[in-house]
């Protein structure tokens, strides 16, 4: 009797489980592989906001959701520019500022506090939980929207002011302005070239 019981009881949810978790690995295995391909990410993520931004223009509608995820975008900005350990918080500890702050300081790279596929990901997933959402009318909230676009510009440019600051201050870039380039074989080439002569 027992292994009947079992067995009707592991059998209904069995599949539908193992179903869920075969879809969950799929969807990792491709999210993976879309890791070192920032730029077609992006590219990517563009044409999504643009599906939303036409569909909320056409739609003339859905201003709430549009602040909603305007202030949660902001917030993945500001992870995605904060270094991981904020040096304010490391010198009231004691341990020292983690970013070096003169020039004689030792070289310590800059790691976010939000790396850059983890906001991509956030970034994706938010414009497109706010798409499916301007398919439901109780979402659409009446509202004046010039109000909230003005709020949220001067939240932005508040916000960006301190984080700019912020850097000023520790002596940070959080972007990678280019790929440092050595000399290497081609400058010892030249110079035992111009010894020879």
């Amino acid at each position: 009797m027992e292994g009947v019981g079992a067995d009707g009881v592991g059998s209904g949810t069995a599949p539908a489980n193992q179903f869920w978790i075969d879809v969950s690995r799929r969807y990792q295995y491709y999210l993976d592989k879309t890791t070192p391909h920032a730029i077609y990410r992006w590219i990517g993520s563009a044409v999504i906001v643009l599906i939303y931004i036409l569909r909320v223009y056409y739609i003339q509608g859905f201003y709430i959701i549009s602040y909603g995820l305007g202030i949660y975008l902001l917030n993945l900005l500001i992870g995605f520019l904060s270094p991981l350990v904020d040096p304010e918080m490391e010198v009231s500890g004691g341990g020292g500022p983690l970013l070096p702050t003169k020039g004689s300081d030792e070289f310590k790279p800059f790691i976010r506090r939000l790396p850059e596929f983890k906001f991509w990901y956030s970034f994706t997933k938010a414009f497109c939980i706010a798409f499916v959402m301007t398919f439901f009318s109780m979402f659409d909230v009446p509202v004046f929207w010039p109000i909230l676009l003005c709020y949220w510009i001067v939240l932005f440019v508040l916000t960006m002011r301190r984080q700019i600051a912020h850097m000023i201050k520790y002596k940070y870039i959080p972007f990678n302005i280019g790929k440092q380039k050595y000399g290497g074989k081609k400058a010892s080439a030249s110079s035992s070239g111009s010894r020879g002569d």
